[in-house]
């Protein structure tokens, strides 16, 4: 196995379990392949541990195992890290109620580079990097082991991924007619992982989805950037008046009017519209008391951070200027680049422009089954406030 050596003084990070060894801390390079498994050792040759090597990103390896003693690592290795992580899972989801999870969230599993969604029997696998590329028998094997019937690998186009990764998207072994009927807390969401944005639902919003519900009875909701109707179906089944989805595409509301019909076939409080949000929020005359504000990421990488900023801003601002006094905003940002300190000073930019009196209600993240590995805390992206405008 080759060994990638670091400059002396560089292995505190990896002393400390941060899982990613930049560029500039390496003092030699492996005579490796790109995804190839290498030891990671510091300047006096002590071992710190395994990863994946990578030529392709300034994250020249991820590490993914971090011990001080040479270890097998084989077929059962891999397993044995995605069967924990279904274990711990069967802990955290009522699976009676729920089919539709995380069953494994890359650095937050200590398992970089992949992604497993769970759609009732469909398994979506996102591959990220060459290195699981290389292991992703082991992780089929492993699926197929917990009792998935149907596996379907996603893997970003070329023009988003850095990585070397070859995959295509497809089917592995018996497809699944799609779109798959699967529950979420007792609703149920028709999801096309085929066509559906990332792997074919927004998962990691499950528990702020519950929230709204709790709050909408009564009220008349907005759900912009609506998408598939997530947190529109959790409004109506929380007893909303009125429940408006709204979002640009025409394929993701025709899933949101399947959704509604799916679950409430004979209502009448929903309507949906294709629209630019911020259009729609500057022409609206409805008085809403709820909205929810969970655009798709704005900053795709650092260098977007400014624009994205002002994407925020701007959103909010608009929502604090319409929303009813004694209104709810629920407001969020995928936005990895944009962390939680940056998120809420944006809010409360908007919040002083629009001279409205704000209080943060509570602080929303993502759900259990988006664990955060406590030594890379950029596996926190989702940042998210429900706030109580006067």
């Amino acid at each position: 196995m080759q060994t990638l050596i670091l400059k002396s003084g560089r292995e505190r990070s990896l002393i400390n379990r941060h899982p990613w060894v930049f560029s500039g801390a390496v003092k030699e390079l492996p005579q490796a392949q790109n995804g190839e498994i290498i030891r990671v050792v510091d300047n006096h040759n002590n071992l710190l541990g395994f990863g994946f090597f990578s030529t392709n990103s300034q994250i020249t390896c991820r590490v993914f195992e971090f011990t001080n003693e040479e270890i097998l690592i084989n077929a059962d290795f891999w397993v044995n890290k995605i069967l924990s992580a279904y274990h711990l899972r069967k802990q955290l989801i009522d699976f009676s109620h729920t089919n539709i999870f995380r069953l494994l969230h890359a650095e937050g599993d200590f398992l970089p580079g992949v992604i497993i969604d769970i759609y009732a029997t469909v398994a979506v696998v996102q591959i990220l990097i060459r290195g699981t590329e290389n292991i992703k028998e082991n992780i089929f094997d492993a699926l197929r082991q917990i009792g998935f019937k149907h596996i379907y690998v996603k893997t970003k186009s070329n023009t988003q991924r850095l990585e070397d990764v070859t995959t295509p998207c497809g089917w592995v072994g018996e497809p699944c007619e799609m779109p798959v009927e699967a529950t979420e807390n007792g609703i149920k969401f028709l999801v096309d992982v085929e066509t559906g944005q990332k792997t074919g639902f927004f998962i990691d919003q499950r528990e702020s989805r519950k929230l709204l519900g709790e709050f909408s009875k009564n009220k008349k909701v907005l759900n912009t950037f609506s998408y598939s109707g997530g947190f529109s179906l959790y409004a109506l089944e929380g007893g909303a008046t009125l429940v408006h989805s709204v979002d640009s595409s025409k394929d993701a509301i025709e899933m949101c009017e399947r959704n509604v019909k799916l679950n409430y076939p004979a209502t009448t409080n929903h309507e949906s519209f294709v629209a630019d949000v911020f259009d729609y929020l500057k022409n609206t005359e409805v008085d809403y008391d709820v909205m929810v504000l969970d655009p798709p990421a704005f900053a795709k990488n650092s260098r977007a951070v400014a624009n994205a900023a002002r994407g925020y801003k701007n959103l909010n601002l608009i929502a604090f200027k319409k929303i009813k006094p004694g209104g709810m905003i629920f407001t969020f940002s995928c936005s990895q680049h944009i962390d939680r300190d940056l998120f809420r000073k944006i809010v409360f930019s908007a919040a002083a422009d629009a001279k409205r009196n704000v209080r943060v209600i509570r602080q929303l993240t993502q759900p259990d089954d988006h664990p955060i590995n406590i030594f890379h805390p950029e596996g926190e992206y989702l940042k998210g406030l429900m706030l109580y405008v006067e």
